[in-house]
């Protein structure tokens, strides 16, 4: 088994395409080691007042610290990178459009056993999705380089079009190494689960995930992000978080409102659903 790699020249069809045949692909140096040693310098504090999981799929030794956006001006601008999020934009295009699922930076600890081989679509209360329907595409941006050591993620390629509920082990995977400022994407099907950390030292990652937008957010990015701090965000950002219709007739406020203009206030905006003609088309093309 081989994990398809690029380089952070890719194009966005080559990711998506290896998203869509081998369910992930691992783009190399996407962004500089400086970059990620600012966000981890922004999330320092928060990271050191989280606590460790409380079972092994979380990890006993490994802390996961959300909330980014509201926390690191550097995951923000992460979480719009446009190779990645055209590339997952490419592969969820089934949909009307796209959300933020879940950010958390993945702090494993010295000592930690691999993970549970899983698919994280089984978040959805283990709803069996039809085979070859994708409904997430998550990332993890190695803030230290990934090795198998360390507990880099460990996958299946082409797993992603297996059976459901299989059980695999760790033995039945290939690590995802890959040096820092480096991104791992992988589809929501990809049989994966981190690796162990044999090391000396903590391996982080940061995990942005995205998912359809009809579907409900593993992390609630309402909550996560206060008010006050989401009225500071560019609008593109706040449309991929949620503040948007997810299809013709989800996610309005009150009176059919757009949820920017609840968000901000304002009450001269259009009000209306989603687009119908779009709707109908979907419809119709079935």
């Amino acid at each position: 088994m081989i994990a398809p790699r690029f380089p952070a020249t890719a194009t966005i069809s080559e990711v998506s395409d290896a998203l869509k045949s081998e369910g992930c692909a691992i783009v190399e140096r996407l962004v500089g080691t400086d970059v990620l040693d600012r966000a981890r310098s922004e999330l320092t504090p928060f990271l050191e007042a989280t606590a460790c999981g409380h079972d092994e799929f979380s990890g006993l030794r490994t802390r996961r610290t959300g909330g980014l956006l509201g926390r690191s001006q550097t995951c923000r601008e992460l979480v719009m990178h446009p190779l990645v999020l055209e590339s997952v934009r490419s592969l969820l295009a089934h949909a009307t459009s796209i959300q933020l699922h879940l950010t958390q930076v993945i702090a494993i600890g010295p000592g930690e056993p691999a993970q549970m081989i899983h698919r994280d679509q089984w978040a959805f209360d283990f709803f069996p999705f039809p085979s070859g329907y994708e409904a997430t595409c998550n990332t993890i941006w190695a803030m230290s380089d990934f090795t198998e050591a360390n507990g880099a993620t460990r996958i299946i390629p082409g797993s992603n079009k297996r059976e459901d509920r299989l059980e695999f082990t760790t033995a039945d995977t290939i690590p995802a190494e890959m040096p820092a400022g480096s991104v791992l994407l992988y589809t929501g099907s990809l049989y994966h689960g981190a690796g162990a950390n044999r090391s000396n030292g903590v391996r982080y990652g940061i995990n942005l995930t995205y998912a359809l937008s009809w579907l409900r957010q593993e992390e609630n990015q309402y909550l996560a992000v206060p008010a006050e701090t989401a009225r500071t965000f560019p609008e593109p950002l706040l449309r991929l978080m949620g503040y948007a219709r997810g299809a013709y007739a989800l996610g309005y406020v009150d009176d059919l409102r757009d949820p920017l203009d609840a968000l901000f206030g304002r009450t001269d905006g259009a009000t209306a659903l989603g687009e119908l003609d779009e709707a109908t088309r979907r419809l119709r093309s079935g």
